[in-house]
């Protein structure tokens, strides 16, 4: 019979692959240029703190050092105080982005992985409504936007994931980026078309464009959206219902997917987020954490 790893066994397993990113890549995103090059409490102690935080539940930095504090303590002795943890996170948010493309190369030989992408995008509010007027951090990232699902305008930014298919199975992301909450889905689409290869892509009707559809085209591969009505038409065709409902099922997983990062991970909420370097480590670590939870090397 399979046993599963118990949470000893899981936060050394994290500590362990934190450890070699950080020897083998993730170093030289976060190296010192002063005397203290080797603090007592190391990067990677601040590293596994947060994901592991994240994936045991916890969405702020705040009840995670709380619950590393009333809890972990014995395993991390030398934890520091709580305004110390957070500078010293804030200062290696360049780390997040690089880590999931190292988890990510956990999936690569996954047999239920399809040949065909799905695309969407999710918001990150920082600020909604009334607020979003006056919201002003993280300028050079974020802006103010409209939300059509959630029917809001908000202040933040929006992350934008292509993912492949995996049978009854949450899809794996291929590709994440991060935008201003104004830009357009389809922009972000184009930016990466030429390196999308013989693979159909299905997303819904924010990502029409006859442009996009050409570029794919031009690379053997297919947009597929939702039918949208042309001007004056009252009602689809049954083929048209039958052909958007069938690619709305495809691509529904993209929507399980991003259901399921913020339910793991609160994602979606970033009200506390103070600074640039805040918000990176706020979409992006929690993304790599939930890409953890993912990971077989995580979950043997």
């Amino acid at each position: 019979m399979e046993l599963k790893m118990d949470w000893q066994e899981q936060l050394i397993t994290l500590f362990v692959n934190i450890s070699k990113y950080y020897d083998d890549e993730l170093l030289i995103h976060c190296q010192r240029f002063s005397n203290n090059t080797k603090p007592h409490f190391s990067d990677i102690e601040v590293i596994s703190i947060y994901l592991w935080g994240i994936m045991r539940g916890y969405s702020e930095i705040k009840e995670i050092y709380n619950y590393t504090h009333d809890h972990l303590l014995e395993w991390f002795p030398k934890l520091p105080a709580y305004s110390t943890y957070v500078d010293r996170l804030n200062r290696v948010s360049a780390v997040f982005c690089p880590m999931i493309e190292k988890v990510q190369e956990d999936f690569y030989q996954d047999s239920e992985i399809d040949m065909i992408r799905l695309i969407d995008s999710m918001p990150i509010m920082m600020a909604k409504s009334q607020r979003s007027g006056n919201a002003t951090v993280a300028p050079e990232l974020a802006n103010k936007g409209y939300n059509s699902t959630k029917k809001t305008y908000y202040y933040g930014v929006k992350v934008h994931i292509l993912a492949f298919r995996r049978a009854g199975k949450l899809p794996i992301p291929n590709y994440i980026s991060v935008t201003p909450a104004s830009e357009s889905d389809i922009n972000v689409l184009k930016n990466i078309a030429c390196d999308i290869y013989s693979t159909p892509v299905y997303a819904d009707k924010a990502y029409i464009s006859k442009e996009l559809s050409d570029l794919l085209e031009h690379q053997n591969s297919h947009l597929y959206t939702p039918v949208k009505k042309e001007k004056g038409q009252k009602n689809l065709t049954l083929f048209q219902k039958a052909f958007s409902t069938m690619v709305s099922e495809i691509r529904q997983p993209i929507e399980s997917l991003f259901n399921w990062i913020h339910e793991k991970t609160g994602i979606q909420i970033a009200s506390k987020v103070r600074s640039t370097q805040g918000l990176l480590v706020h979409v992006f670590g929690k993304i790599a954490a939930a890409m953890m939870l993912l990971s077989p090397s995580f979950n043997p």
